[in-house]
């Protein structure tokens, strides 16, 4: 009496298959980007310090209008603030390419005091990643 219900066919069931290729497939982890150490220190400059981490903030437009680049990096140390980093980048030392934020950068140089008060590094080395 059940033989009669099961809708007809002699063929097994099929598999499920994934709707998208990347469903069969399983993710590769992303490669951690390497850290972009900081310059060292260097004996002929005063009241130096250096930084690196990842950029938190970018001043492309500088209000002075000298045509340096400030940038503000997450770092350990901490010259500006605790984890903070502000590094004024002079108009010879900026890069081509203006940095993004979540890139990485580095510099060395000495501690000054900025625009509004603030402790930073007056960049002599400057370098980014991206």
């Amino acid at each position: 009496m059940l033989a009669g219900c099961g809708g007809g066919t002699d063929a097994p069931p099929r598999a499920a298959t994934p709707s998208s290729p990347q469903a069969a497939t399983p993710s590769a982890p992303s490669p951690t980007p390497r850290p972009l150490p900081a310059p060292r220190c260097r004996a002929e400059v005063p009241d130096c310090a250096r930084a690196s981490g990842r950029i938190a903030y970018v001043e492309r437009v500088d209000p002075d209008g000298d045509g340096d680049l400030h940038v503000v990096v997450a770092d350990r140390g901490g010259v500006t603030l605790p984890g903070l980093t502000s590094i004024d980048v002079s108009k010879a030392l900026r890069p081509r390419r203006d940095p993004r934020v979540g890139e990485r950068a580095a510099a060395m140089g000495p501690v000054q005091t900025g625009s509004y008060g603030q402790s930073q590094i007056h960049a002599r080395v400057f370098r980014t990643r991206r």
